[in-house]
């Protein structure tokens, strides 16, 4: 059989592909539950090692600057040795990070921990991105980084309904054990269920030619300083670089701000977050089905993509007002409609490599891009601590998140006008 070529519209197409996302689901959820353990806990660790806010600014700022740096590195490893080592490897060492945060006794095991914890995590979608160009056809790839993507959010719902529980009844370094060595079962799944669409035994001669359909990529190493120079690298790397910092925000402030400014706690933090981060699962699986239900239909891929983050642009902006909300599930309901159009936005975003680049520069593109994003996360949080510690009210925090998306994609647009493939 010619597998360069999908196969006929009456033959059958199976579905092992969707096996692959599933498993990167399943790692988007133990990441985000291990990512977001420390929010949930800022005000009990604040008062029991008498943090500041600027201590948990920094903090945050170590976590992102381990990641920012790691991210470029593990873009090259992908590419180097492929999503199934490589995604096995930063995933054990998030793990062992994550765990090790129970043995920390003051700051500086902290800083320790958390930086162990970037450097692993940061191999996660640079891995997962890899893992879905190897083995998704370029219509598919956004609605697939959609699902997988959607498995952060549900890691947000599930730390603030275990974790609480947890550090309740046995103290919150077991919160740290319990959800890592849980977390380890997923890694020999991984790699003995993991290999590329040509090596995969369960794998349909028809859908492999299904995977395969698009011409083929060059053969030819492509190193930074190339991909440096291309506009497109650009594009998507100044884009993480402005969106990146607003989801960092609610991921590591929402439940501060939820307690400061309507009082709850860690008791009462569950039903509001859960809430929020169900409509952002709904805007990352709606915002990959969008772009790629254009394409379907035969709109090219630059009117998909752009037209679904416009759409997710202009559903951020009211997240200006969410500090004036008179309610907390009025202010729910704008953050939420706010994190859903972030992770519909980001689900087009990440698309960007694997639609312009060769599969082989995919990680690499994306390392890069990753890199520019934790700078910005980096930036936003020392920024966030000042205006917390000065002016005590998210106000201007969230004006930036409410225009950080239209900016995002006017820099996308200007970069790259029509998102054709690179030529290198």
């Amino acid at each position: 059989m010619d597998f360069s070529k999908a196969p006929a519209p009456s033959e059958k197409v199976g579905r092992y592909r969707w096996v692959v996302v599933t498993l990167l689901f399943a790692a988007m959820v133990i990441n985000y539950v291990d990512r977001q353990t420390i929010g949930l806990l800022k005000a009990d660790l604040s008062k029991e090692f008498g943090w500041n806010e600027t201590h948990y600014a920094d903090l945050v700022f170590y976590f992102q600057l381990a990641y920012a740096v790691a991210y470029l590195a593990w873009g090259k490893i992908m590419d180097k040795i492929g999503a199934r080592w490589g995604f096995g490897i930063a995933f054990a060492i998030w793990q062992i990070a994550h765990i090790a945060h129970a043995a920390a006794r003051g700051f500086g095991g902290f800083v320790f921990a958390r930086m162990g914890l970037g450097i692993g995590e940061a191999g996660g979608f640079p891995g997962g991105i890899k893992a879905v160009a190897e083995w998704f056809p370029k219509k598919e790839r956004a609605f697939a980084t959609g699902l997988f993507n959607a498995g952060t959010n549900i890691g947000a719902i599930v730390t603030p309904l275990v974790v609480p529980g947890i550090v309740l009844a046995f103290g919150w370094q077991m919160a740290f054990i319990v959800t890592g060595v849980a977390g380890l079962v997923w890694l020999p799944i991984w790699l003995l269920v993991y290999r590329r669409p040509r090596e995969a035994k369960n794998l349909s001669a028809a859908e492999l030619a299904y995977i395969e359909q698009d011409p083929a990529d060059p053969v030819e190493k492509i190193g930074w300083a190339k991909l440096l120079t291309k506009r497109e690298t650009w594009a998507f790397a100044l884009g993480k670089f402005l969106i990146d910092p607003i989801w960092w925000m609610f991921l590591f402030w929402l439940p501060d701000f939820l307690g400061k400014r309507y009082g709850l706690d860690l008791k009462s933090f569950g039903p509001p977050l859960i809430a929020i981060y169900l409509l952002s699962d709904v805007g990352s699986v709606a915002g990959g089905w969008m772009s790629s239900t254009l394409m379907k239909n035969g709109a090219t891929i630059n009117k998909a993509r752009k037209l679904t983050m416009l759409v997710c642009a202009l559903l951020a902006v009211p997240v200006m007002f969410a500090a004036k909300a008179d309610s907390v599930w009025l202010a729910v309901l704008i953050i939420g409609i706010a994190t859903a159009a972030h992770q519909g936005f980001s689900a087009n975003l990440y698309t960007l490599p694997s639609d312009v680049f060769p599969r082989g520069a995919v990680g690499s593109v994306v390392g890069i891009g990753g890199m520019l994003g934790a700078f910005g996360g980096m930036a936003f949080s020392k920024y966030i601590g000042q205006v917390l510690e000065q002016i005590g009210t998210y106000t201007p925090i969230f004006i930036v998140a409410g225009s950080a998306y239209l900016i995002a994609l006017l820099v996308i647009h200007l970069l790259t006008p029509k998102m054709e493939p690179v030529t290198i």
